[in-house]
This record gives C-alpha cells, sequence and structure tokens, in this order.
C-alpha cells in the first residue's frame, strides 16, 4: 500500500519539540523505518514551507520531500476534484479546493491517506477516499 501524507501529519512529525504520540506520527514513523512507499504532491510541501519559518528549517524540508515519489495534478485532476468539492457541498459537507485536489490525487494513483484533518474523514461518503485509521 502506498501511503499519501496530508499536511496536518507532516506538520505535527516535523516540529521541533518531541512530535505528539499520535497513532498517524508513529504511523509515518514506522513506515520510514520500513521503508513503505510514502507518496507527496507540491501542495503539501508548499503547504509545509508556508507553515515553518528559518532557512535551515526550509532547507530540511526541501531535502527530505526530494526523496520522495510525487503525484502532480493535471488539468483532469482538477476537472475531478472540482466535482467531488461540489458533491460534498450538495451533501452539506464543506471541503477546501487543496483538500479536493488532495483527494483526487489518491483516488486517481490508488493512495491510502493519512491524516488527522477531519474534512477528510467527513468526506469519506462522499469521496470514497482511503483513509488509514489505528485499530
Amino acid at each position: 500500500m502506498a501511503l499519501f501524507v496530508d499536511t496536518s501529519v507532516w506538520s505535527l512529525a516535523l516540529r521541533r519539540d518531541v512530535p505528539p504520540e499520535l497513532p498517524e506520527v508513529q504511523y509515518l514513523k514506522a513506515c520510514i523505518d520500513a521503508g513503505n512507499t510514502i507518496v507527496t504532491t507540491g501542495l503539501v510541501l508548499q503547504e509545509l514551507l508556508q507553515g515553518f519559518s528559518g532557512p535551515k528549517s526550509r532547507q530540511a524540508i526541501v531535502e527530505r520531500f526530494m526523496a520522495l515519489p510525487g503525484v502532480y495534478p493535471d488539468r483532469r485532476d482538477h476537472i475531478e476534484a472540482a466535482g467531488l468539492r461540489n458533491k460534498c457541498r450538495q451533501s452539506g459537507i464543506q471541503i477546501g479546493t487543496i483538500d479536493a485536489v488532495l483527494i483526487q490525487l489518491c483516488k486517481r494513483h490508488s493512495l491510502t491517506m493519512l491524516t488527522t484533518d477531519q474534512d477528510f474523514f467527513l468526506s469519506m461518503p462522499e469521496t470514497g477516499i482511503s483513509i488509514w485509521k489505528a485499530s
């Protein structure tokens, strides 16, 4: 199983202080240690870089992410993401534009998302996204 790690988990895992003992952070560490496939995209990298300050943090994040395989949206992904967002909105579920693109990338590439963001969990019935859950 290839894993797509959302910004919410990366930001917890990369904090300078001791990362929280959340199951998602622990699972990410276990996947890294085991050499499992962890996939990212430019949007997650951008969100992380916007949340961390200082050139040292920036460079460390960029270096770590350069080693990860990436998936990138094309025009069709944006069209599908808009449809997913509209479908959610019609059901009373609000998801952001970036979240819709991330969901679409996971669907197209058959990736399981690792996240702590409840918006993704709320969207599951409408989007069919696969999300890792602690057992």
